[in-house]
């Protein structure tokens, strides 16, 4: 969950070229059994060759209960070539 929005947050900023996780570190902040939870991914930095994504994941009561941060690198393959991807921008 934490990856995952860490990922999409860096990816809707890049059209053509699928990212690869190079780094991700996690903190899980507080336990939780039961319930829903929500992730929030931001990206908070970019340059030519990375992105780096910070997300954080709240409990049914707004409460962080884990929180990390990626850097992600484009990869050669195209997101056109990618099974399963559609552009929604064409």
């Amino acid at each position: 969950m934490l990856d995952d929005a860490a990922w999409f947050a860096a990816n809707s900023v890049e059209r053509e070229f699928f990212l690869l996780t190079v780094s991700f570190t996690t903190y899980l902040t507080r336990p939780i059994s039961e319930g829903r939870m929500t992730a929030i991914g931001e990206l908070v930095h970019r340059n030519s060759s990375q992105f780096i994504s910070e997300t954080v994941v709240y409990d049914e009561n707004e409460d962080e209960i884990a929180r990390a941060n990626g850097i992600f690198i484009r990869n050669k393959m195209k997101l056109a070539e990618t099974a399963g991807y559609q552009n929604p921008i064409s």
